[in-house]
């Protein structure tokens, strides 16, 4: 039977399923947990398997780009790389993605100069299971040809302790980011985390003030 008579024919791992399986086709949503994939890691000259669940009990900024050995992405990470510090500080880890293999991302880290100050670890997700689920994989559908079919878009999220999705930012791939906003992103959900009834007003900073909702303020700001 082909997919066109089949309608749970499963476009990701290829296969025909009774119920298509959850983590082929839900998608991250703020405030939701999000699902414990296992994927490997290319960190400090090492493979490993790991998922989601192992970072729970720290704050994780989740980052993906299209590819490696490309010309915005080592920017982007780079600028990960000299932030990794800050973000450690905070009790918070620094996860990239792409859909390359492990053995790309090595093969990178040894000849690029910026790649190679990268000290957090960078995920692997050659079957674009994770990227899909997070709404970043570039699909085709039914086109004959998509331009970057099977890469990522830039896409930002940040998770909680708990696991639960708290931000989402998303680029087109030529439009890189800025990852100072990424660490201010984490410091104003760190912030409204410890101080409950408390909301960060536009481009916050530590140390700026922070609104109390209620029906005072209304009309007035």
């Amino acid at each position: 039977m082909n997919k066109e008579t089949k309608s749970n024919y499963c476009e990701h791992c290829g296969d025909f399923h009774d119920e298509m399986p959850s983590e082929h086709h839900s998608f991250v949503r703020i405030g939701a947990t999000v699902p414990d994939y296992e994927f490997e890691v290319y960190q400090n000259g090492e493979s490993r398997r790991t998922k989601f669940s192992d970072f729970r009990g720290k704050w994780l900024a989740v980052v993906f780009y299209p590819a490696d050995f490309t010309f915005v992405c080592p920017t982007e990470l780079e600028d990960l790389a000299k932030l990794y510090p800050k973000f450690k500080e905070m009790n918070a880890e620094i996860l990239s993605f792409s859909t390359d293999t492990v053995f790309a991302h090595k093969a990178w880290h040894d000849t690029s100069p910026a790649i190679k100050q990268i000290e957090y670890p960078m995920g692997s997700d050659p079957d674009g299971m994770i990227s899909y689920a997070f709404g970043t994989l570039i699909e085709g559908g039914d086109m004959v040809l998509t331009p970057d079919e099977g890469l990522s878009l830039r896409g930002s999220f940040i998770i909680d302790p708990t696991g639960a999705l708290r931000t989402i930012e998303m680029h087109d791939n030529s439009i890189a980011r800025s990852e100072k906003e990424t660490l201010r992103k984490l410091q104003a959900a760190q912030f409204v985390d410890s101080h409950p009834g408390n909301v960060c007003p536009a481009s916050w900073e530590p140390g700026d003030d922070t609104l109390e909702p209620g029906m005072d303020l209304v009309g007035k700001i």
